[in-house]
């Protein structure tokens, strides 16, 4: 697809970046704030419901939770949770802890704390927490970093709970586990000053770094997560919610940019046929007896269980369902999401496409029939329960009436692939309100001063340090500063000092991101496992040769590095059992050490490397070659 002028377009994007803190406590209890594992000791039911705010206003995005009709089942133990999660009890005082952590990563952005900490409540019924809102408050305002000579503004830092993590899915019930609800977590938004993909990219590496400065954010899969807000010139703003990785951001803001151009585009297509929303008519047709014999076998199921199938005509659109709007992006899909989520329903067909996935040309012609479609009519049809039905395809009409406007401000999930796809409405100002169970926090400006006074070093001076202190090329500490592992590196480097620090770093570094473009998912292995890998290594338990496979190992298996040695068979050989295969290689090497006499050590280490790599450690095997070799010449 075509390039994109971003300033042309007027690109402003703003980023909203999620960290987990790494307090004792939760926020508003004193159950630790770690995950748990295990089964779970308690299970309850709840259907949440959406309330009216002091305006009598009921927020959208609420209301459209609500409108899925699920059942949320919690799953609880008593090691992470208490009557606090199970809304059976009122919060506990504010963890100070993680407040002065989330003070210090203000301070560090050039923010103003406020005078008093107000907690306030968020409304939230998609499950992830019990209570049907999320507690969070504002500690900073009017920050700002430095990139590459230009400054990007930070609106706010808030502190607040984290939500609920989701087990699965099965129908109608939604899982839930707990022990993540209530650990501590920072939210840091920017201004809309960003307007480059690659420009939203490196702010969030900037933040990223400045905030893991502190060395109270945790960095296991999931605990950093970020949400981007995307608008152009005439577009909507978008919020982008679930980027995992910030190097997905920005892939994800090119192609949410290209996404409302084409929507624009399509707004104008659509003038140029001379269409308007009242050329859109709401009908919906029962073109069910047409597909009682279908082959489709989603049609056919949906009948079977007492189904209907029903019809939209959109007059003048043939074609435009097919309208290309990213690499695997329709405005047909954007319409199949509506119809997903509104209607519950599985997607949709349209003529588009059609016959296809076992409906007949036949069929398609008896329902251009039925509905008295014209060539240039493009139809929608959706097969399942009747109001299934009429949800979704009454959902699909509402979108099509959008596309005269262009797009629409809603809330959408980001794909691995950097697409993004509707998730629900965006929520208005009807979803916050005061929390009355927890009293205003007044911020003592001495706090803040011996705050000041104990800042942590910046990442440039980090990078010098590195470099000066553990030998590291300037490379490496940079990348270990853009990493999510430089706590786990000074800890690794203080508890084992024998260890060559450059292998820490690299192994931290370079070695996982060889992992992730192999589609290893390496972020799964905690830094605790990960420490225990540098034990081993300290301890000569394991070779460095054999970290790539030990860690691909743990992280797709879930284990620790003792199972992953046993499985992989990579338990280092003992002393005895390599002085008998050297001994062994050597003699049968007699003519090639005649031949090539020291010169012969690499080819007999690179044999024996190849049969043990991983179980043995290369300096240590070719000085004992080259002992053994000395020995057969003299």
């Amino acid at each position: 697809m075509d390039s994109l002028e971003y300033e042309a377009l007027g690109l402003k994007v703003g980023l909203e970046l999620h960290f987990q803190l790494a307090t004792r406590y939760k926020l508003f209890c004193r159950c630790p704030a770690t995950l748990s594992e295990g089964e779970a000791k308690l299970r309850f039911e709840r259907r949440l419901r959406p309330t009216q705010s002091e305006l009598g206003e009921v927020d959208p995005a609420a209301l459209f939770e609500f409108r899925k009709g699920l059942t949320i089942v919690y799953e609880a133990d008593d090691r992470s949770t208490c009557l606090v999660e199970l809304d059976e009890e009122p919060p506990h005082s504010i963890n100070e802890e993680a407040v002065d952590i989330a003070l210090t990563i203000a301070l560090l952005l050039n923010a103003r704390p406020v005078d008093e900490i107000h907690v306030m409540r968020k409304v939230v019924i998609d499950g992830s927490n019990t209570t049907g809102f999320q507690r969070t408050c504002v500690l900073a305002l009017g920050g700002w970093i430095d990139l590459e000579g230009k400054r990007i503004g930070i609106q706010s830092i808030c502190l607040e709970e984290d939500a609920a993590r989701i087990v699965e899915r099965r129908g109608d019930r939604v899982y839930y586990k707990l022990d993540r609800l209530g650990i501590p977590l920072v939210e840091v938004s920017t201004s809309p000053d960003i307007h480059s993909p690659s420009e939203a990219g490196s702010a969030a590496l900037a933040i990223g770094k400045i905030v893991l400065s502190t060395g109270k954010v945790k960095s296991e899969l999931g605990s950093i997560r970020q949400d981007v807000n995307i608008s152009i010139r005439d577009g909507a703003l978008v919020e982008v919610k679930g980027i995992q990785h910030l190097s997905l951001i920005p892939k994800v803001v090119e192609n949410e940019v290209r996404r409302q151009v084409r929507l624009l585009e399509l707004r104008d297509e659509l003038r140029r046929r001379g269409l308007s929303k009242s050329s859109v008519d709401p009908t919906l047709y029962d073109v069910t007896d047409i597909f009682r014999q279908t082959r489709c076998k989603v049609v056919s199921r949906a009948l079977e269980s007492g189904g209907v199938v029903y019809a939209l005509k959109l007059s003048g659109f043939r074609g435009l369902l097919s309208w290309l709007l990213n690499e695997g992006l329709r405005f047909g899909t954007e319409l199949a999401d509506y119809a997903v989520f509104w209607g519950r329903l599985g997607g949709i067909f349209h003529t588009d496409e059609l016959p296809a996935y076992g409906i007949s040309s036949s069929e398609v012609e008896a329902l251009r029939e039925a509905v008295g479609a014209t060539d240039q009519d493009a139809i929608v049809i959706a097969a399942g329960s009747r109001d299934n039905v009429e949800d979704g395809l009454k959902a699909v009409a509402e979108r099509v009436l959008i596309a005269f406007d262009g797009v629409p401000e809603e809330t959408r999930r980001a794909e691995p692939t950097g697409v993004t796809r509707y998730m629900r409405p965006r929520p208005g100002a009807a979803r916050m309100y005061p929390e009355t169970d927890i009293p205003i926090l007044v911020v003592d400006p001495r706090r803040i001063d011996h705050l000041r006074s104990n800042l942590p070093e910046l990442p440039s001076i980090r990078v010098r340090k590195y470099v000066k202190e553990y030998g590291l090329s300037r490379k490496l500490a940079e990348e270990l500063v853009a990493s999510i592992y430089e706590n786990l590196f000074e800890e690794v480097c203080r508890s084992f000092p024998s260890l060559p620090a450059s292998v820490v770093a690299s192994t931290l570094t370079e070695t996982t991101t060889m992992l992730r473009r192999r589609g290893v998912p390496v972020d799964r292995v905690s830094t605790d496992r990960l420490y225990e890998l540098f034990r081993f290594l300290a301890e000569g338990r394991m070779f460095k040769e054999a970290i790539p496979d030990i860690l691909a190992h743990m992280a797709g298996k879930g284990v620790g590095v003792a199972e992953a040695l046993e499985e992989l068979g990579l338990k280092p050989l003992t002393d005895e059992e390599l002085v008998e295969i050297v001994s062994e290689e050597v003699s049968r090497s007699g003519e090639l050490i005649a031949k090539h006499r020291l010169n012969a050590v690499k080819i007999i280490l690179g044999s024996i490397m190849k049969r043990y790599r991983g179980r043995v450690d290369a300096s240590r095997l070719a000085k004992m070659i080259e002992d053994e070799v000395g020995r057969s010449i003299r």
